[in-house]
């Protein structure tokens, strides 16, 4: 029972909304160092492919996202993606998790949560060489659909999800 006064939670109520194609993407980097970056980009990790189990990972946790936040709608994912890019600079890999959907309700926590999935399965399998690891700047970088339309982060979005989403028939 509630106590008087007592804030009740519920999901949001989405029964008078329109079903439309969603899209939402996020992303974030792992900081690595130079040896791991240097062994993940030449396939000598001892654990396999941090980046190819990521991407298992990430769709795996984007599909499971209305089982882990409890106020989340549970709903028919239509594509989850993973894309990886090394970035040299940095020792680091950003990784992006696309999820899109056709539905009444926004796919930005499939997003997130397939995101730090992916991430936290690459720092799994690099800690073996470098445990010393950073995990920054997980954001959501664009999202589409609905009556609020198509946002894109005030930062901008990396060049190479502008070519994601172009590829996907959305003009970024």
């Amino acid at each position: 029972m509630k106590e008087p006064g007592g804030k009740r939670w519920s999901m949001a109520d989405i029964s008078q909304k329109q079903t439309t194609r969603r899209v939402a993407v996020a992303g974030g980097e792992i900081r690595v160092g130079e040896e791991a970056f240097q062994r993940i980009r030449a396939g000598t990790m001892p654990k396999g492919d941090p980046l190819a189990m990521a991407e298992i990972a990430g769709i795996q946790a984007a599909k499971q996202t209305p089982s882990l936040l409890p106020l989340c709608h549970p709903i028919s994912l239509n594509r989850v993606l993973i894309h990886s890019v090394l970035r040299p600079e940095t020792f680091g890999i950003e990784l992006f998790c696309v999820a899109e959907i056709a539905e009444k309700t926004g796919v930005e926590m499939e997003a997130l949560t397939g995101l730090s999935v992916a991430l936290l399965t690459v720092w799994d399998l690099t800690k073996p060489v470098n445990p010393a690891l950073a995990i920054t700047g997980q954001r959501l970088l664009y999202k589409s659909g609905g009556k609020s339309g198509t946002w894109i982060h005030p930062d901008g979005m990396p060049q190479e999800v502008a070519i994601i989403l172009e590829e996907m028939g959305l003009v970024a």
